[in-house]
């Protein structure tokens, strides 16, 4: 995902900033502790859409 893209996204649910997951395929919100899909290049910002990250890793 482009980085200047990157700089404008905030969580929907707090407005922190995101960060691109390893494998490309979420954005992760660590104030909130959710994932964010990423379908086709498109980040899905839904709060109903996201999964919860899990205890002890990602």
């Amino acid at each position: 995902m482009d980085t200047t893209v990157l700089n404008i996204l905030a969580c929907p649910a707090c407005n922190a900033p995101l960060e691109p997951q390893e494998n490309g395929r979420g954005l992760l919100c660590h104030r909130c502790g959710l994932v964010f899909p990423v379908i086709d290049g498109i980040p899905v910002l839904l709060i109903d859409e996201a999964t919860p990250i899990r205890e002890g890793g990602r």
